[in-house]
């Protein structure tokens, strides 16, 4: 999370009440959605696996203190400090406004890491773990994702990419590593493993109607993150960014008011950032897919009663449907009026997009997130007044 002054940005702390609900039920606002490019990292290149055994990945090697000491010390170079100062240069104020952390992605001198690190900043300093510092200009912003490129003019041999990994292949249980900056205590590196997939949080692009759009597909990690670790990398033992820490889940905070790590954080896993970045780079922007639908994230039987379903129901149940939106022109129908609080039946539950089964809302989310873009046709599954539809819809762009 970005510190301000030694205060966490609230952005960075998910507050589990903060969240829109209905029936004491969590009502995710809207779909998300970038895609994913089959593999084509020509950002970085391979990692050193020289001393590893023959035939062996880190990811077969038992974890050890040689193991993870080699990790940090191939992938610090490339974790920076991003200072954000409120006041143009050469103002009598040198005191930083606030502090994250990124990565370097490529030898041009780019640099991930979260928008809400940046946001609101004048000048933007990058310190890097050679001791070299500089002045960093902001070339593209996600506020869906929560991602933003930095560009600094610094020599190619400065500069330390990161290999990008595939999260595709990222498996509950397995070990990950966050390297950054919490609570200003620079190159920090924390152990732990990945907790879940395909969680959804709010975004910070705010929606129609007051709410935000969601953000999905984020891996959840029990990893220490804290205040400061915004924007830094988390790492496979094979050294690849597999996420950028984004947030965290808390009830705890410090003496000080900043929020502490519960075991509870949540990543953007990189193949969201293999499908941004290069439109970022070259564009300053990404753009979503939109549905324009709200659905219920979890039930429990008593809303399966209350809804007229079946007991055994799964999928993402839509208690509204925005007018003018794509799905309101294919056909889909909403329970109520977007912005009601009551909790209504008769809204289609979509069971399936391209024949993928739909269990949830957030498994809906990811799949629009890494398979579609703007313009696609999708063909949508319902279940509706018992009886299974397939409508056709043309994925719209966010507004």
């Amino acid at each position: 999370m970005k510190t301000r002054n030694g205060m966490a940005l609230a952005v960075c702390l998910i507050s589990l009440l903060a969240m829109v609900s209905c029936n004491s039920l969590s009502t995710l606002s809207e779909e998300n959605l970038p895609s994913l490019d089959p593999k084509t990292d020509s950002q970085a290149d391979d990692l050193d696996t020289a001393n590893q055994p023959d035939g062996e990945t880190a990811s077969q090697l038992e974890i050890n203190e040689a193991t993870l000491a080699d990790i940090y010390d191939r992938v610090y170079p490339g974790v920076v400090t991003i200072w954000t100062y409120s006041d143009a240069r050469g103002s009598d104020n040198t005191r930083p406004w606030g502090q994250g952390s990124g990565f370097v992605v490529d030898t041009d001198g780019h640099i991930l890491t979260n928008q809400h690190v940046t946001d609101g900043a004048v000048e933007i300093e990058v310190d890097f773990p050679s001791g070299l510092k500089s002045w960093a200009e902001v070339i593209g912003t996600d506020p869906n994702s929560d991602l933003a490129v930095l560009k600094v003019d610094i020599p190619q041999e400065g500069l330390f990419p990161i290999p990008l990994g595939d999260s595709d292949q990222v498996h509950v249980g397995d070990f990950v590593i966050a390297v950054g900056n919490p609570f200003n205590y620079e190159g920090t590196m924390t152990l732990g493993i990945v907790s879940s997939k395909g969680r959804t949080l709010e975004s910070i692009n705010p929606a129609p109607g007051g709410s935000y759009f969601s953000a999905g597909d984020l891996i959840q990690t029990d990893a220490a993150i804290n205040p400061g670790n915004s924007g830094g990398p988390l790492i496979n033992i094979d050294g690849e960014v597999i996420g950028v820490n984004r947030a965290i889940s808390t009830e705890s905070f410090s003496a000080t008011g900043n929020p502490v790590n519960s075991g509870v954080g949540f990543a953007i896993p990189v193949n969201i950032v293999r499908r941004v970045l290069p439109a970022l780079i070259s564009e300053g922007s990404y753009e979503y897919p939109y549905l324009g639908i709200q659905s219920l994230g979890e039930w429990n039987l008593r809303t399966i009663e209350l809804l007229g379903l079946p007991a055994d129901a799964l999928g993402a149940y839509l208690t509204c449907v925005n007018e003018d939106g794509p799905a309101h022109e294919a056909g889909l129908i909403g329970a109520g009026r977007c912005g009601d609080p009551v909790l209504n039946p008769g809204g289609d539950l979509i069971i399936a997009i391209d024949n993928h089964p739909v269990s949830r809302f957030s498994e809906l989310l990811s799949y629009l997130i890494m398979n579609t873009e703007v313009g696609q046709v999708v063909t949508l599954t319902v279940l509706r007044d018992g009886e299974t539809i397939d409508l056709p819809l043309t994925i719209g762009a966010r507004p």
